[in-house]
């Protein structure tokens, strides 16, 4: 699929011309000429120049990422773990196609990162569609830190739940036991326990 066709990338670029505008800005010129080009070294200068503004970067990330350029992989990577949902969404998104053999580590760094516990859910996903050595061990960590019941990140662990049925792998049966108390877990952890028994 050309990127420019690429559906998660149309949507970036219909929510970044949304947030200009909800802004009280112009469009710049700028914005539909970086929008339409597939330059992977036009693309680069834009990621690498300084005071370019954070729509910007997020285009060139994207799109580069899309056209496996690895020099994408960094602002992908912190675009995964920014605030904002959407734009971890659309990181997400091009990390998968980006193919990156880096990115599954950088996945679970940010997925394990406690103080960013907050914003791991897109990296928790991620882990699941990889199917990396390292998602396996990750989601386990993860999902044992959200079992306290008045966890406020408990979507981060129903994510890690899902994921883990997701694999098939049988040695996430303990962590999928664990989590079959958790009022919000439960029936989700009871559900990837049922995937384990069609799939080991």
């Amino acid at each position: 699929m050309n990127s420019a066709e690429d559906p998660e990338f149309c949507s970036m670029i219909d929510r970044l011309r949304d947030e200009i505008e909800n802004a009280g800005e112009t469009l710049p010129d700028a914005f539909t000429e970086l929008a339409a080009t597939t330059d992977p070294e036009e693309l680069h200068r834009t990621l690498t120049a300084p005071g370019r503004p954070l729509w910007a970067r997020e285009i060139a990330a994207c799109r580069l990422g899309l056209l496996g350029d690895a020099r994408a992989f960094e602002a992908l990577v912190l675009l995964l773990n920014h605030r904002d949902p959407e734009r971890c969404v659309t990181a997400a998104h091009a990390l998968t196609r980006l193919g990156d053999p880096r990115t599954a580590r950088a996945a679970a760094a940010l997925a394990t990162n406690e103080l960013r516990a907050g914003y791991a859910l897109l990296s928790v996903r991620l882990l699941a569609e990889l199917r990396a050595p390292e998602s396996l061990p990750a989601l386990v960590t993860v999902l044992g830190r959200r079992l306290a019941p008045e966890d406020p990140h408990w979507r981060v662990g129903l994510a890690c739940v899902e994921g883990l049925g997701a694999l098939g792998d049988p040695r996430a049966r303990p962590a999928l036991e664990a989590a079959l108390p958790h009022p919000r877990l439960g029936a989700a952890a009871g559900r990837s326990l049922g995937l384990l028994d069609t799939t080991g």
